[in-house]
This record gives C-alpha cells, sequence and structure tokens, in this order.
C-alpha cells in the first residue's frame, strides 16, 4: 500500500487524536518503544533527536537517560507536541527542546546529533520520499552516529488484515500508516544496518532497527 495522506492531511488526523493517542500506544506500540530504547543505548551527555516525537511516550524515556546531555524532539503536530510539553515539563532535566519541525527538512546543523531515533512516522510518508529523509537523519548526525527507527511492518495476522481494509476504506481510519518495510533504503542511503528486529504486540509486528552512519557513502 502507497502512503494516501498528505501532510496537511497527517496534521488534521493527529492533531484530532492527540489527546487519547497514549492508549493505543500501550496496547500496540509500547514493547516496541522499550526496545528502540535498548537499541538506542543513549549515554549520558549525549545529543539525541527524536524525529516524530509524538505525545513524547519515547522522549521523557530520553530524558530520564541523558540528563546532562542535549535531547531534542519535533513533530510536525502542534497537538502532539502540546502533550509532548506536559510530560517533560515533569522530567528534572532541563536540556530539552521540542518544536515543530518536519523530517523533510530538518533546521539541524551537518554533524549534530550522536544518534537520531524516529518512531512510526515511515509508515505514514510515501516510500518514494524514504532516501529523502533518510539523507536529512545521515546529514545531521555526527560521524559513526547511530540512528534507530521503528516502522509498522506487513504481516498475516488477523488485526493487520482488517487494518490494511480499514486503510482501503479510508487511511484516516488507522491514522495513515501501512506497513512497509525501511531497511533497503536505510542502506541504500549511506548507513550500516547493524541490528533489525520485529517485535509483537497484539499480533501487529513492528520493525526496530539500528543503524550507523558510515564516514564515507559508497
Amino acid at each position: 500500500m502507497s502512503s494516501a495522506l498528505t501532510k496537511v492531511d497527517l496534521v488534521d488526523v493527529y492533531s484530532r487524536t492527540a489527546a487519547g493517542y497514549d492508549v493505543w500506544a500501550k496496547l500496540t506500540e509500547s514493547r516496541a518503544r522499550r526496545h528502540v530504547l535498548e537499541l538506542l543505548d543513549v549515554r549520558d551527555g549525549e545529543a539525541v533527536l527524536e524525529v516524530a516525537v509524538g505525545t513524547g511516550l519515547l522522549f521523557v524515556e530520553l530524558l530520564k537517560r541523558n540528563p546532562q546531555g542535549r535531547t531534542v524532539g519535533v513533530d510536525l503536530t502542534e497537538a502532539m507536541l502540546k502533550q509532548a510539553r506536559r510530560k517533560a515539563e515533569q522530567m528534572q532535566s532541563e536540556n530539552w527542546e521540542l518544536r515543530t519541525g518536519d523530517a523533510y527538512a530538518l533546521e539541524h546543523s551537518d554533524g549534530s546529533f550522536d544518534s537520531v531515533v524516529n518512531c512510526y512516522m515511515f509508515d505514514l510518508i510515501p516510500e518514494a520520499d524514504f532516501g529523502r529523509v533518510l539523507g536529512e537523519f545521515y546529514r545531521v548526525l555526527k560521524p559513526d552516529g547511530r540512528l534507530v527507527l521503528a516502522t509498522l511492518a506487513p504481516t498475516r495476522g488477523l488485526i493487520y488484515r482488517f487494518w490494511e481494509i480499514l486503510y482501503g476504506i479510508n487511511p484516516k481510519l488507522v491514522g495513515g500508516c501501512r506497513g512497509v518495510c525501511v531497511s533497503d533504503a536505510v542502506a541504500h542511503a549511506g548507513f550500516e544496518i547493524e541490528r533489525n528486529d520485529k517485535v509483537s504486540q497484539l499480533t501487529m509486528i513492528t520493525e526496530v532497527l539500528r543503524a550507523r552512519k558510515v564516514r564515507t557513502k559508497s
């Protein structure tokens, strides 16, 4: 399935669902997010960027692990960021920033971050755009910087089949998400893939991938 929603559509959908998003995320994404944290292996004092921060469920965990570092989160949707800010303001760390931002054109300098993390965004955007977005991730990472992605993956489970039916009727019914595979695009963008794991929850499969920026693209 190809992406059917525009950026304007996505902002509209997630503005309306921001207040209740955490319930869905707990049911279907919590295991994958824990695995993302494990693979990211944040070291206190690092510069970390989360793209598509959503309601901040992962962001606050990054703050716990990186109180002396710099933790930045961006998202297209201000309503989601509002939820994230509420969570972050309850943390002891003050070394964080949350702002609107577009993964297609990150407002950060080259080589700014030790790691970039992104959850459940590539399953929203056209596959033709994967390279452009990954190029931005590559650009803002330091040499040997780490990238960890979590994406909804295609599966044969009954829930996912029902998901596909709803997507075919109207992608907004499932938040514009569909299963995708990103590993080939990640490798083509100049990353060396170190781990590619599958995490199952409520029969839905999430692909969790860790890669490293190579100093020179092949």
